[in-house]
């Protein structure tokens, strides 16, 4: 008796097993809107600018190693990739204001558009814990992956081809 209800219980488990993996998968998230002021001239950006582009929102702060250490990367995968319809954004979280951040666009020599952030656009990314935090969008305007600190060029190459295909 007590091997067929071990059975039973096994068969139920495998049946709602195999129903969840004949499920379809979960669509991705769309982006969260967002207009925020530009360090270089304080002019708005607002995401929806940038409808039928893939993008990389990126998280970071002037101070801050490894997002120094990404900031290359993201220029090279923009003169790559910008004329496919791809853009970076740069949402600095610095606190110092944007004087200090568009000194460090200029000398950093960045080739995307970056804004100063709010206390409204990371909670509606889903809280940013850390920086950097980075976030693929693809044309249709859905985050399809998170990065939680450095991501290294590769990784994010191979993601935008995969956009691309």
């Amino acid at each position: 008796m007590q091997i067929k209800k071990f059975l039973s219980a096994q068969i139920v488990f495998l049946a709602l097993a195999l129903l969840v993996l004949a499920l379809p998968a979960q669509a991705a998230t769309p982006m969260p809107q967002f207009a925020l002021p530009s360090v270089s001239d304080g002019a708005t950006i607002a995401s929806s600018s940038f409808q039928g582009k893939a993008m990389l929102i990126n998280f970071f702060a002037t101070w801050c190693p490894p997002c120094r250490k990404e900031i290359p990367s993201f220029i090279e995968l923009q003169n790559a990739f910008g004329p496919k319809g791809f853009t970076v954004i740069g949402i600095s979280t610095d606190e110092g204001g944007s004087a200090l951040v568009a000194k460090f666009v200029e000398k950093m020599k960045i080739n995307y558009p970056v804004v100063m952030g709010d206390t409204q656009t990371p909670m509606a990314f889903g809280g940013i814990i850390g920086i950097p935090s980075s976030f693929l969008v693809d044309r249709q305007g859905n985050v399809v992956k998170r990065y939680d600190g450095y991501v290294d060029h590769k990784t994010l190459e191979r993601d935008l081809n995969a956009i691309f295909q």
